[in-house]
């Protein structure tokens, strides 16, 4: 059944209004649980294998490292003597310095790194890393959820986890204590809590259906609040992460608005602004900013934080109607977004977003040189390389998913592909607003998960093991009813889906040792370095 977009449903008295709405009923298979278990086992090995390697501050965990470690003792994070980085890596953490340190990121994913430094200690590089490969493990598990409630094929959600568990940068994020893979694994969090508010706030509006004025107020949406504090979560991590909390609240309205449309709702419009918008907002980002300003519990109950006292020391200035304490947290937003938007020094890895899916400028994190005898080298010259190069064969087919999802998205309005590109946008497009501004490869992680869908999705579509449905067709119209190619060319692209996994799975054993850190020979390290920019 199509319809005309814009229009609202007339629903005749047989009409099945759960038809309409929800999906079909599909049952997890009696052993779904064994490729979620697998694919997150071989995530979990690839990350946590060798994790105190190398026995170094590397990169910017010479920031992340120290300010988690002074979260720790102090509340607040603090200046640190010159010779840390070589005190804690030599396993023996020194003390602060009695003087606050200006941070520009908010403390979230800093505490994160902290529990594993409280868990394993600061005198092994394995409690510094810990957090972070455990959430870049779990995460996996999280997109496996993700892509079963958007698609309902447990091959396509394994597939997901796969591509997520085999890929370069989000494998390098994972074992490493930087800050991205918990931005990005809070933001898919919160995705997966609206996927299920989706079809709860469905199975709502069908309980207490109404026509009339603007239907039916749907009730405390639970899954709503909870994606409101995963999206406080995420900006406490880093705030580039509010692009795609603003997707996620415009993408849950818009959800609610085509079922009050579909469902026939008179003023379908109007009631989803009203009765779902306004309400939406409260939960999510009335809960995500009270556990923002939570996550800064350190620094307001303590007295010793960067501009802690600013209030006190300048009583006639900023945000008079606001608590002394807040009042100084805002002005040290002020001079954090100050420094972030006049962030424009060159450096070595720097890559504008143009660059990033088409991997011409990955960082490069660590790099060493052993000759023979040193580190198991066993050639006149090796190489140890820390590379956060995406894996070549999921990023690339990621530029032609994404294209053929906009275009099919176009023609049948899809739900599922609208979303994901929506989402998609939102971590990417944003970064083109600020030319002048240093940006790295890195950056990339908060949408990737959004590419990976993307690409099962269109793989799902391309094999016949997903129906695209229309912007107004029945939710739960079997897929063999709204297959978007032949039996034929369905058969012909599975093999297609399959080089492509397969590439997949070569490209990560090639590149294993330059996302690591392994030991090997100068030349096979050359090897690796397709292009001169990947230098």
């Amino acid at each position: 059944m199509h319809l005309t977009a814009l229009q609202p449903v007339t629903r005749g008295p047989a009409t099945d209004l759960r038809g309409l709405l929800l999906p079909a009923i599909t049952r997890l298979p009696r052993l779904w649980w064994v490729p979620l278990l697998l694919v997150t086992v071989l995530g979990g090995v690839l990350r946590f294998v060798n994790l105190s390697w190398p026995h170094a501050v590397v990169f910017d965990e010479t920031y992340y490292l120290k300010d988690s470690y002074s979260l720790l003792l102090n509340g607040t994070e603090q200046q640190w003597p010159s010779d840390a980085d070589e005190a804690f890596a030599a396993g023996t953490p020194p003390t602060t310095l009695d003087e606050p340190s200006f941070v520009v990121h908010p403390p979230v994913g800093k505490w994160l790194i902290a529990g594993g430094l409280w868990l394993f200690g600061a005198d092994d590089p394995f409690g510094w890393r810990f957090s972070a490969a455990l959430f870049g493990t779990v995460s996996i598990a999280v997109i496996f959820a993700a892509a079963w409630l958007l698609f309902r094929s447990i091959t396509l959600a394994t597939a997901a986890g796969l591509l997520m568990t085999l890929d370069g940068l989000h494998l390098v994020e994972s074992r490493l204590a930087l800050l991205d893979i918990f931005l990005m694994f809070f933001v898919l969090l919160a995705f997966v809590f609206l996927l299920l508010d989706r079809d709860d706030g469905r199975r709502r509006l069908v309980a207490r259906f109404s026509p009339h004025g603007m239907g039916p107020w749907l009730g405390i949406r639970w899954w709503r609040i909870a994606a409101g504090v995963a999206c406080g979560l995420a900006v406490g991590v880093k705030w580039n992460a509010l692009f795609l909390v603003a997707a996620l609240g415009i993408l849950t309205v818009l959800w609610d608005m085509n079922a009050r449309r579909i469902a026939g709702v008179k003023q379908w419009f109007w009631g989803a602004v009203v009765k779902d918008g306004l309400p939406a907002f409260v939960a999510m980002i009335g809960t995500g900013l009270v556990v923002y300003v939570i996550t800064w519990t350190g620094w307001l109950t303590t007295a010793n934080g960067y501009d802690r006292q600013w209030a006190e020391q300048n009583p006639g200035e900023g945000l008079q109607w606001l608590p002394p304490a807040l009042r100084s947290l805002w002005e040290y937003h002020v001079a954090a977004y100050t420094f972030h938007a006049g962030l424009d020094s060159e450096h070595t890895y720097m890559a504008g977003p143009a660059l990033w899916p088409i991997l011409a400028r990955p960082t490069s994190y660590f790099y060493e040189s052993p000759e023979r005898g040193v580190d198991g080298c066993t050639v006149d010259s090796c190489s140890q390389a820390i590379l956060n190069l995406g894996n070549p064969a999921i990023w690339w087919v990621g530029i032609a998913a994404v294209v053929f999802a906009l275009v099919l998205w176009l023609v049948k309005r899809d739900w599922r592909l609208g979303g994901l590109l929506g989402m998609y946008a939102a971590g990417y497009l944003p970064w083109f607003l600020y030319p002048e501004r240093t940006m790295f490869y890195f950056y990339a992680l908060a949408f990737f998960p959004f590419m990976v869908l993307l690409i099962v999705g269109v793989l799902g579509v391309l094999t016949g093991r997903l129906g695209v449905a229309g912007f107004g067709d029945i939710a739960g119209t079997p897929a063999a009813r709204n297959r978007f190619i032949s039996r034929v060319w369905a058969r012909r692209w599975t093999t297609v889906g399959l080089v492509f996994m397969s590439l997949v799975v070569v490209c990560a054993v090639f590149f294993w040792p330059v996302w690591t850190g392994r030991t090997i020979p100068y030349d096979h390290w050359h090897w690796r370095m397709w292009f001169d920019s990947w230098i």
